[in-house]
């Protein structure tokens, strides 16, 4: 796995695996259920990735819009690609939602909406948080 990869905590972070993505939990949570979306490529430029890994990306997206449906009812979801500090083509994935969302004892308010996310303002979880957050996503994600 990729540098940017193994700094967002894989494998403890690991919900899915596809052959060219990894969904993982993401540590700091600006909302429940916050995600990186990350290409198991080198490629440090979304335009460099294989034709498969797009063709892929459908499957990932859709997968991961019907679990956090169901596991956090979000309103809207919001794909940031950032890429400013890990270099390897990835998205940060928000779940968006009006007031707090909780699971697993864990409550995370969406602090920015109706605009933009509040990154500054997430819940940054602790390892045992991260080890039933990752179980309890797994628990909604399409087979």
């Amino acid at each position: 796995m990729n540098s940017t990869i193994q700094r967002f905590g894989h494998p403890a972070t690991l919900i899915a695996d596809y052959g060219h993505w990894v969904v993982l939990l993401r540590p700091a949570q600006p909302t429940l259920g916050s995600l990186i979306l990350a290409s198991k490529s080198e490629a440090m430029s979304f335009s460099d990735l294989p034709q498969e890994a797009f063709a892929e990306l459908q499957r990932a997206v859709a997968d991961i819009e019907q679990a956090l449906a169901a596991a956090v009812r979000f309103e809207k979801i919001n794909y940031l690609m950032l890429m400013m500090v890990d270099p390897h083509v990835h998205f940060h994935v928000i779940p968006r939602y009006e007031g707090e969302r909780e699971a697993c004892g864990v409550g995370v308010p969406d602090a920015g909406w109706p605009k933009v996310p509040a990154l500054g303002e997430a819940v940054m979880l602790e390892a045992k948080q991260v080890e039933a957050l990752v179980g309890y996503f797994k628990g909604f994600w399409p087979e």
